[in-house]
Formats: C-alpha cells, structure tokens, sequence
C-alpha cells in the first residue's frame, strides 16, 4: 500500500490477481446494481436507525498504545478553544490524531461564506490527505475545547502504513466508515427538509444511538455553527430551535447548554 502516491492506479491489474475469489457482471445500461438496501435513517419508519450510528467502530482500536512506537517521530501539541491548527490553503505536510477535545472542519468559498463540513472528537484522525497526493490543505480545523493532538509527519505515517500491514487496515477502515458518514450526509443535504438536517445533526452531535436517553451537546456549539451544517441561515434554526424545545425534544439553558432527547428522531422519521 502507498498511500501517498497519487500516480494512476491500475485495477483492472489488481483484480486480475484476485481470480477465483471474485465475480466479473455484465448489466445493461440503467440497471440496478445494487438496491437501496441500508436505508438512511430519514427515509426508515421502521427498525433501528442506521444514520445515527454509523460512525460507531465496529471494533476498539487504542491508537494511542500504536502511536507510542512513534515516539521521537510525532509530536504532541495543546490547543486552546477557538485556535487554529492549520488553515485552508496551508501546505499539507502531516497527520494529525485528535487525543482530547473537540475540532470542527470548516471551508471558505472565495466570497467568504464559510460552511461547516465536520466536527470531530477524540479519537479521530484529520488531515490524511496529505497521503494521497493533498498539496495543499482544502479545509481549516479550529479547536472548539481545549484539545490534545499527535503531529505526525506525512513520510513517517506513510512508512508506517506501508510497513505495517495490520496498522494499514485499521486505518483504511477508520477512513471508509469516516467516507460512510460524508455519503450519508450528502444524501441528507439532497433530499430533506432543513427541519429534518437540523435534528439529524444534533443526534449525530449527542451520540445519539447507544442508549436513549438524554444527551448534552458542547456549549461551543452554537446556532451559527449548526446553520453553518444544515446548510441554512441562523433565523431558521432558531425558528426550529424553538419548535424542537417546545416539543420536549431539546432543552438549553442562557449558556446554551444544549441537551438532546431521544424524542428528536420523530422529526426524521416522520414524513
């Protein structure tokens, strides 16, 4: 694996060696290959919803005891709430590995409109494009909390994948369920209502689906930030805001502590 050249890839090549354990298929043009069997949980009246969970692991891995054997090859860095740790258009040159806190994605069109592409917690990686060829990076992360990060340069964690097959895979499974949510959240963004964006958002920020019950989302998550992820302006998701609290489904006090109750999902699948 080489995860860090973006030269063309011959598959075809590659698939010839997997005879026997795969299945050419001839279809004609407009057929279904495959149906919509995993359905979003927006269109599901029924069972327990896939969406909120998705980006569950599907197994633990302590990528903390992996990154030890990189010690002298990363570095650790503390971010204070609201700093930058690169910005879009900055090189690309490594990897990072949120260990504590909170950091939200974020891109800027030329006009300046910025949208939120992503919040992520403790435990996930950010900036691997650098491995496939990135130059440059295409999105600011900024610290929402007081965060804890391992730096780690782009030839050295490309070595390691190269070198160190079992590690690779973990990382490429850690990267497709990361991809799974960005599907999901493109099919949100093109087929549903900015009501039912607004409450899928705010599941997915409480971790919603192991347990129903009540969960509280960061006090640095504003209104700005979730019109930002909707897609809409901030009158309309405090427009919802206010439906979603008088409805029992979110409560906040002045701080803008925002709880999430399990009753929100009826916002997603209600037609």
């Amino acid at each position: 694996m080489t995860p860090m050249n973006s030269q063309s890839v011959d598959w075809g090549a590659t698939h010839a060696g997997l005879a026997g354990a795969r299945t050419t298929i001839e279809d004609g043009a407009n057929r279904k290959i495959f149906g919509k069997q995993t359905e979003v949980v927006m269109a599901r009246k029924k069972g327990q919803p896939a969406v909120i969970t998705a980006n569950q692991k599907s197994q633990s891995v302590d990528w903390e005891a992996i990154l030890v054997g990189l010690a002298g090859a990363r570095t650790t860095i503390e971010y204070g709430a609201n700093r930058n740790i690169y910005r879009q258009g900055e090189p690309a040159d490594s990897v990072f590995y949120l260990r504590r806190g909170k950091v939200k994605l974020s891109v800027t069109s030329q006009q300046g409109k910025e949208a939120i592409v992503a919040i992520l917690g403790a435990g996930e990686f950010f900036g691997e494009g650098c491995l496939a060829g990135q130059l440059l990076r295409v999105s600011t992360v900024s610290a929402m909390t007081d965060c804890t990060l391992a730096r780690i340069e782009k030839s050295v964690m490309a070595r390691m994948l190269h070198e160190q097959h079992g590690i690779s895979e973990l990382f490429v499974t850690h990267l497709l369920s990361r991809n799974i949510r960005y599907e999901e959240d493109l099919v949100d963004q093109l087929f549903n209502s900015s009501e039912k964006r607004l409450a899928r958002i705010l599941l997915l920020l409480a971790h919603f689906g192991k347990e129903s019950r009540a969960e509280t989302i960061l006090p640095s998550i504003n209104q700005e930030h979730l019109a930002q992820m909707v897609g809409t302006t901030r009158s309309r998701v405090s427009h919802f805001m206010n439906k979603f609290r008088q409805l029992g489904f979110v409560d906040y006090d002045g701080g803008m502590k925002l709880t999430v109750n399990s009753g929100l999902l009826s916002v997603i699948l209600h037609d």
